[in-house]
């Protein structure tokens, strides 16, 4: 009887206004494609963000909206699609990141949507580049990713491209992050796999993206 495989590792980047706990809650049909395969390990960003009033419910501290950093000088705010500023608490998120990944350790790969995506592709880019708070994992999903704008998120991206393997998952009718921005954020990696759905905004685990998810993920696991 041949030995169980172990399973895969992934640590998993929430989306802007995500909480951990309802991160996970989003990815229950993803949990269950990869049931047997992988492992999914949570984690929203570190700046809270105050919900406008009225709130459509309250929220305990476990379950407050998040991000990981903010594209506005003062106000709890981010968009993907303009030149920043600034980032500002993008130090504090990195850091967050990075001690999620010494305390999990070792993993083998980084899931992000949406503002995490961007975030993973940034932690990739600076582990090639040798930053040592990030050991490079050895893959990266990227969901409704972009790549990341603003001072010093640029020159990361200027190296030579990514090395390590990327799924790139993106909604063909996504009206938050176009699918022009998830492509231009795989091309900055060498060999990308790009995976279109006919959705939007969210994390894909239909059947035909179960099979993308399989494939990709079996050859680290052999």
């Amino acid at each position: 009887m041949s030995e169980p495989r172990p399973l895969l590792r992934i640590l998993c980047l929430a989306g802007f206004r995500q909480s951990e706990r309802g991160f996970r809650e989003k990815t229950g049909s993803l949990r269950k494609a990869l049931r047997g395969r992988a492992e999914l390990l949570y984690l929203s960003g570190p700046h809270p963000i105050p919900e406008p009033a009225p709130a459509p419910g309250p929220y305990s501290r476990e379950e407050e909206p998040r991000g990981w950093w903010f594209s506005e000088p003062e106000a709890a705010s981010f968009s993907a699609l303009e030149e920043p500023a600034e980032c500002r608490g993008l130090d504090e998120a990195l850091g967050v990141v990075g001690q999620a990944m010494a305390q999990h350790g070792p993993l083998d790969g980084l899931l992000g949507f949406s503002q995490g995506a961007a975030l993973a592709a940034l932690v990739c880019a600076l582990a090639q580049s040798g930053d040592p708070r990030f050991p490079l994992p050895r893959f990266v999903i990227l969901i409704s990713g972009f790549r990341p704008r603003g001072p010093r998120l640029t020159l990361p991206f200027r190296q030579a491209p990514l090395m390590l393997p990327s799924l790139h998952v993106l909604g063909e009718t996504d009206r938050v992050i176009p699918t022009r921005e998830s492509l231009e954020l795989a091309a900055c990696f060498s060999g990308a796999v790009t995976l279109s759905h006919p959705g939007g905004h969210f994390i894909p685990a239909a059947s035909p993206q179960r099979q993308v998810y399989l494939k990709f993920l079996d050859q680290f696991t052999k």
